[in-house]
């Protein structure tokens, strides 16, 4: 699992560097917990509109869903640079806060 959560979180690091150059970011450590708070709300907006609880603004269900599965990516994104930021290793510390409650052991 860990090489796929890194394989993912190059790619979304070298978009975001490609992003930050281009707009003049700078993407210091409260940017990147912004970032996650930004995302969330955004994904809470997308899920509210799917479920007739927020506007749609003329959308399909659909391309709501688009936009859910859109959000829910950009939520990931932004946890992978954040734990890149802050040295945590994902896989790691899913195992050792939700894979102790399973009666297999960690992948090595």
């Amino acid at each position: 699992m860990q090489d796929r959560i890194g394989d993912l979180t190059e790619m979304v690091a070298a978009v975001s560097d490609t992003y930050a150059a281009r707009f003049g970011i700078t993407r210091d450590d409260l940017w990147h917990l912004a970032k996650i708070s930004e995302e969330v709300g955004e994904l809470n907006a997308a899920w509210l509109s799917l479920h007739g609880r927020g506007r749609d603004r003329g959308q399909t269900p659909e391309a709501l869903r688009a936009l859910l599965a859109d959000e829910a990516a950009d939520v990931l994104a932004m946890l992978l640079l954040f734990a890149r930021r802050n040295d945590i290793d994902l896989a790691d510390a899913l195992w050792s806060k939700w894979g102790r409650y399973l009666p297999v052991a960690a992948p090595g």
